[in-house]
This record gives structure tokens, sequence and C-alpha cells, in this order.
């Protein structure tokens, strides 16, 4: 198979875990409520552990391999600023997407990286796009859910997700022939990307999580890293 082949295929499995995250919300009509908001506060903590995972072992290491020392910071605080203003953009609108913006956030790059490497060595960017997969599932779970509990309608929200399919095999062609030969600029959005993402889950993820008399949220966190630490050992 070719590369552009493989990147197309590896990249767009990678994302229709989006909608499949979306889908798997119908599993609350067969729980009880109680029941029901634990595995929503679950999935929504082992999201947040894979965003983590994801900027700590993924998106900062390359992008800080790709800059310099102060371009790396000067974009991951650029990063944390544009997102403080489409945040607070957001909530006078009275949209609730903070989770979807961090799917986006980390998706892009990721799908960006998984083009770029398949240019150098083909088993990692298996591993990659196996770890995108899984990491986006929990998170177009936890997206649809908030995207559909502020307002939105459960149709719309998944013709979004599956719209959102295509970005990753144009990601992954834009990083095998583009940023392959521009490295600072793959770096620059990891960095941006990690700051966005990061603003994001302390501002609006976060403070989701917490559920009174239940240990289920911060162990899925602990587990939602761990997923990705497993896919950054299996890469290196």
């Amino acid at each position: 198979m070719s590369d552009l082949m493989m990147a197309l295929v590896l990249a767009t499995l990678a994302g229709a875990s989006v909608p499949l995250g979306g889908a798997l919300t119908g599993l609350e009509r067969w729980l009880p409520a109680d029941q029901d908001r634990g595995l929503q506060h679950f999935v929504m903590a082992f999201g947040g552990g894979a965003l983590i995972s994801a900027i700590a072992l993924v998106l900062v290491p390359e992008g800080v391999d790709r800059l310099s020392e102060v371009a790396a910071l000067f974009w991951f605080v650029a990063g944390g600023l544009v997102f403080l203003v489409v945040d607070r953009a957001l909530a006078r609108r009275g949209s609730h997407a903070a989770q979807f913006l961090a799917m986006l956030l980390d998706y892009f790059p990721e799908a960006l990286a998984l083009g770029a490497l398949l240019a150098v060595e083909r088993s990692v960017a298996v591993l990659m796009a196996v770890l995108i997969a899984l990491q986006n599932l929990p998170e177009g779970f936890n997206a649809f859910r908030e995207m559909r509990d502020s307002g939105m309608a459960g149709r719309r929200v998944m013709l979004l997700f599956v719209l959102m399919v295509p970005v990753g095999p144009l990601a992954a062609i834009t990083g095998m022939f583009v940023l392959q030969d521009w490295p600072s600029l793959l770096g620059a959005v990891m960095m941006f990307s990690s700051g966005g993402i990061l603003y994001l889950l302390f501002q609006d993820v976060a403070p989701q999580v917490p559920l009174r008399h239940s240990w289920t949220p911060p162990l899925g966190a602990v587990m939602g890293f761990a997923l990705g630490l497993a896919g950054h050992m299996l890469t290196t």
C-alpha cells in the first residue's frame, strides 16, 4: 500500500471514532439515572486524561524538538491566550463546545504528525493512528453529550461529527506533502494546540468532572493518561 493510501486509511479510521463515540451515548437510555451520571463523569475524566497524555507525551515533546525554546514557549502561550478569547466569545453566545474544541485541537495536529511520520516510519504511524482513535472515542462521547445538553439537536451534532472525519485525512496529507519539509511550522501547530487544550481542560472540562461520593472520575483520568502512556511507550 502506498504512503498516500495508508495515510488516508489510517486517518479516516482514527476520525471515524469521533461519531462512534457520539453514538455510544445511546447507552444512557439503558442505565439508571445514577449509573448514567457516573458513566458520564467517568468518560469525561477518561477523555481529559487522554488529552493530557496527548499534550505531555506527543504534542509538546514533538513540538519542542522542532522549535527553539523561545518559539516553543511563545506558541504554547499564544494557544492558551487565543482560546481564552474564543472561549469567552462562545460563553457570551451561550455555547458549550469546550470538549469539541479540545477534541479538534488534539485531532488535527496529531493527524498532521501522522502524515509526516508515514514518510519516515510506518510502524510508528500505525500505532499513532490507533492511539488517536482511542483518544477520539471518549472525546466524541463527551463532546456529543455536552453539545446536545446545551440545546443542539442530536442529529445536528452527529452530522457535525461525521463531517469532522475528513479533517483527519486532509491533515495527514498536508503533513505528508507539506509539513514534512517545514518542521518548524508543524512544531508551532503542536505547541499552539497544546496551549489551547490545556486552557480548555482547566477552564471548561475539569470543573465538570467531580462527582460527589464517587471514585470513578479520578480513576478515569488516570486510566485515560495510562492509555496515552501505553501508546507512547509502544511508539518509542
